[in-house]
């Protein structure tokens, strides 16, 4: 595999999760030195199409690879087929092209968020979403980076996750290079439910062992060595 830290000549955009922000990618910011961006998602919109939108606003012009995790892994989609042209390559960590409804599930945390606040939805939504052998250092820090979140942020974030649209169809026919990476304990999406877009040739799905749903905070050597290896594979295909 390519180790971090090489430059390949493209921008690397890195897409968080909820209920973070772009710190969650702290170990991935020297994929490409001085071409790595994590932005933070919540105010460029109410929707991930708009986010999306103010992604590539803040890239300009140049040939990207996405990254996202989770929310940001659909955001990454949403990029992609806003900007077919442009995206080299997609990287899905914890996420799946499609959706499955669920008004009510969005406005129970909606509830929870602003009766109860972060710690609260903490616990009942994110916490459960790691791994059993998690280390207790990973989730404190976890639990601190979410409770530094502002409450309304994260309200806009689960809507915009929550009312998604279903980007099957987009991720099955996109003809460049798409890679999916999941933690054999993640419930949401399932492994199996991700890796169903893999199936082309130029497709990869990697399953990390002992890992829930944020790999990039739970196994981050595994997880960036992975990413260095898309990444280098996608720069090498542009050539």
């Amino acid at each position: 595999m390519g180790e971090p830290g090489f430059h390949v000549g493209v921008r690397v955009v890195l897409l968080h999760g909820l209920p973070f922000d772009g710190r969650m990618w702290e170990g991935e910011r020297e994929l490409v030195p001085g071409g790595t961006i994590a932005p933070a998602l919540y105010r460029l919109g109410e929707s991930l199409e708009e986010w999306a939108q103010g992604v590539l606003a803040l890239v300009g012009e140049e040939p990207i690879v996405v990254v996202g995790c989770s929310a940001g892994g659909s955001c990454a989609l949403e990029v992609a087929a806003a900007a077919p042209e442009q995206v080299l390559g997609i990287v899905l960590v914890g996420a799946k092209a499609g959706v499955r409804a669920d008004p009510g599930m969005r406005d129970e945390a909606v509830r929870m968020l602003r009766r109860h606040g972060m710690e609260a939805a903490w616990k009942t939504y994110w916490r459960p979403l790691f791994g059993r052998n998690t280390p207790e250092g990973v989730l404190a820090s976890a639990r601190e980076m979410a409770l530094g979140q502002e409450v309304e942020d994260i309200v806009r974030g689960v809507r915009a996750f929550h009312d998604r649209r279903d980007l099957t169809d987009f991720a099955l026919t996109w003809p460049r290079p798409l890679v999916v990476i999941s933690g054999d304990q993640d419930r949401t999406p399932l492994p199996a439910t991700a890796a169903r877009i893999t199936a082309a040739p130029n497709r990869r799905f990697h399953l990390v062992e002992d890992c829930g749903h944020y790999v990039n905070l739970e196994r981050p050597a595994e997880l960036r060595a992975l990413v260095a290896d898309a990444i280098q594979r996608f720069g090498d295909q542009r050539r």
